[in-house]
Order: C-alpha cells, then structure tokens, then sequence
C-alpha cells in the first residue's frame, strides 16, 4: 500500500478543492475522447492536485474522494487484444469489467482505440460473472468488438484507488489511479505498485492550449503510453512476448527507486 503519510498529504490537498457530484460528472460523459496518460511518482501527486486546485474540481459521494476500483480484463486465448496493443495496431480493442466500490456499480465495457488516436468506450450495466455472458452481454460484445463472445475468459484482474477531477470551467477530466495491484487467474502471485501514479488527461479533443499540460510539467512528468493491462499481464505472464514494454518496465523501476 501507498505510503499513509503521502496517502494523508493527497487527502488533505484534496480537502482544498470545491466538490463536484456524480450526476453533474455525468453531464459530460466523454465516451468518445482523446486520452493522455502521464507516469509519476505517487510522492509527488500532493503537489500536482494543489497546482490543480484553482481550474479543477474534485469528484465527492458522501463523504468521500478517493475511491476504490476494480478491473477484470478478458482477452482470447491467443491473447488477441494484448498482442494488438503491443504491436501498437490502430482500431485496437479491450474488453473489461468495471466495478466501482463505492458506488457497488458494475459495468462491462469495450474500449477502442481508433486510427485517428481517439478512445471510444460502451458500456452496459452488468457484473463479472467468471467468463458467462448472459444474452444481453453477448450481443454487446459480438457488436462493439471483433471477437465471439464465447472466445474470451478473464485473465486479469487490476485493483487500484482513484481520484477524478473535472475542469470548472473547461470540459476535461483528469484520473489518478494509485495503489495498484494485479493478479491473474493462474495462481500467479499478485504484483503490487505503491510507487506509481497513473495520471490520464481525458478530453473532447487535442489541444496544446490545456491549462492542465503546462501544469503537470512541473512536477517533471511528461505524456508516455501505458497501459495497465498490458503491463500487469506482461510480468505476470513469462510466455508472452514483452520486448517492446522494456523502456516502460524500466520506467516504472525507476520511478520506483525514486519513491524509495
């Protein structure tokens, strides 16, 4: 787990953002978007959300802003969707089920990512049952992705804390993901990655002029590709082609040590 003192000085920089709902959140959905995702040392997440504070909001249910997630990607058994991002193919596809802890909501989604860079995501409510789909699941997945849904078993499940932000002004939303774990479904023993923060820059459509990208420079982080099915399946899994994640396993170790 992520540090307490650091987990403490993230809650009290969060304590000085003004509120922002789920249901007013959901007034800008951002199913069709540009994505940007920037690796940081959890360290320094403090100091980003108070450079945040005056243009961003903070997500709030109840009481909270720091939220529970959890993931449990599906994937063929030749592990088509992981060899699709490795080779960094366009129109390439990740199925996954969403639960969100706090809320006890669970959504089953397919996220593309298009030729023309952009992210595009449905989803329908619907809980992980272990690799059954129901009718309704199996006519959403044979209609959003390339695959049979009878071709796809969950092959790893990604737990991790988050906090979203939303512009006040402006029609963005920022996510920090921390204190990520990952385990699989062949007894491989989890991985766990208190060091790290996953910052994702979530818009309509690319711009240079975003407030948040000259900030987020200041604490030395700079946009890389990352995506943590590909890494959480690429070390828990020995047999699967991972040349290509070299510099970004090795990215992660050096953020590591910085943390340490």
């Amino acid at each position: 787990m992520a540090n307490n003192n650091y987990i403490a000085e993230v809650e009290a920089s969060m304590g000085r953002l003004r509120p922002v709902s789920l249901e007013t959140l959901g007034t800008v959905s951002l199913m069709n978007r540009i994505e940007v995702k920037y690796l940081l040392n959890f360290s320094k997440v403090p100091a980003l959300i108070d450079l945040l504070a005056e243009r961003y909001q903070a997500l709030e249910i109840g009481d909270l802003r720091l939220f529970p997630y959890s993931s449990t990607y599906l994937d063929t058994a030749d592990s088509l969707f992981y060899s699709q991002h490795i080779r960094g193919q366009f129109n390439r596809f990740k199925i996954r089920y969403r639960r969100y802890e706090s809320t006890d909501l669970s959504f089953l989604e397919v996220k593309k990512r298009t030729n023309k860079g952009r992210t595009i995501k449905w989803r329908i409510e619907k809980s992980s049952d272990h690799g059954f789909f129901d009718p309704q699941a199996t006519v959403f997945i044979e209609e959003h992705s390339p695959v049979t849904a009878d071709s796809i078993r969950p092959v790893l499940i990604n737990r991790f804390s988050r906090i979203t932000l939303a512009g006040i002004e402006s029609r963005e939303r920022i996510t920090i993901d921390f204190n990520m774990t990952f385990s699989d479904f062949n007894g491989n023993a989890g991985l766990s990655f208190p060091w790290l923060a996953i910052v994702e820059f979530k818009k309509e459509s690319y711009s240079d002029s975003s407030y948040f990208r000259s900030l987020i420079k200041k604490v030395n982080a700079y946009p890389t590709a990352f995506s943590k099915y590909c890494v959480g399946r690429s070390i828990l899994n020995t047999s699967l082609k991972k040349n290509v994640l070299k510099r970004k396993l090795l990215l992660i170790k050096k953020i590591e040590n910085e943390y340490n």
